[in-house]
């Protein structure tokens, strides 16, 4: 799936909406999160989990994602599969096999991580990139997105007038909808933030807090090459590569934990004593 197609494809799922029915069903409790959002103050966070819950479900089910016996899903597992409790919220971990670079982290905890940005990363880096967008969820930042995005779309006036389980969506409304998703951004504060708590995350739990930097930098190498394009789209709402870095170097240097990092092998494959098993099982099968 290209990227254009997995976009376009993240905003219909984001709200649950399916461009086939233009329909909505949020269920009971998650409209009436989306009521209670119509006043500003009272929507929270397990309301946008509610409401990010269900359109995950439905972009798991569109996209390729990574069986369990899947060497991604093995290789992610090994590297954040104890990392599952938050603050207040718990986390769920799953590969989308794309060659895509790139990884999200919504409301209710899911944790998205695309296999190509695997291919590029060793697991530090990988833990500094996925800590960042779970510093997004830690730090309200997805909730706020999703109450933002409520308070400005008619889909609010939509589903308070209807009945008590379904809100009517209509394709103009999807669109607009879908305009609002790609408009909006974390700001830059949101985003250093973010790199903060996934600085600290790294540091707190015992690993090379060097690969921040190093992971930023492999960012900012990425957008001058061939596809640069797609890296610029991906990091437009971020601060500039390269800044990043220099701040999560500047972090390191200042608690004396600072020295250049060299990158780890990149393994996302089985094995090769796994793979001889699981190749003579299939075989005595067959």
């Amino acid at each position: 799936m290209n990227t254009k197609s997995l976009l376009l494809g993240a905003l219909a799922v984001l709200l649950g909406v399916s461009t086939a029915q233009a329909q909505i069903n949020f269920g009971e409790k998650a409209l009436g999160a989306v009521q209670k959002g119509i006043t500003g103050f009272t929507f929270t966070d397990a309301d946008a989990a509610a409401l990010s819950k269900p359109a995950v479900d439905k972009m798991d089910a569109e996209n390729k994602v990574a069986a369990p016996t899947d060497p991604y899903a093995i290789r992610l597992a090994r590297v954040f599969g104890k990392h599952t409790q938050g603050e207040f919220y718990t986390l769920n971990y799953k590969v989308y096999l794309t060659k895509d670079i790139n990884a999200f982290a919504t409301a209710d905890g899911s944790v998205r991580v695309f296999s190509g940005l695997m291919d590029v990363m060793d697991d530090n880096q990988l833990i500094a990139v996925i800590g960042h967008e779970i510093g997004h969820v830690h730090n309200h930042d997805s909730r706020d997105a999703m109450k933002a995005l409520y308070q400005k779309e008619a889909l609010i006036d939509a589903a308070a007038s209807q009945s008590v389980k379904v809100a009517a969506v209509t394709d103009s409304q999807l669109a607009k909808i879908g305009s609002a998703m790609i408009d909006s951004k974390y700001s830059r504060k949101q985003e250093s933030e973010a790199d903060l708590f996934a600085y600290d995350f790294m540091k707190k739990n015992g690993y090379d807090v060097n690969a921040e930097e190093s992971a930023f930098r492999i960012l900012a190498k990425m957008s001058e090459g061939a596809q640069s394009s797609f890296i610029d789209q991906m990091m437009s709402s971020h601060p500039d590569s390269q800044l990043r870095a220099d701040n999560a170097k500047a972090r390191a240097e200042n608690d004396g934990l600072y020295k250049a990092y060299v990158q780890k092998p990149i393994v996302n494959t089985l094995p090769k004593k796994t793979a001889a098993v699981t190749k003579k099982k299939t075989a005595k099968k067959k």
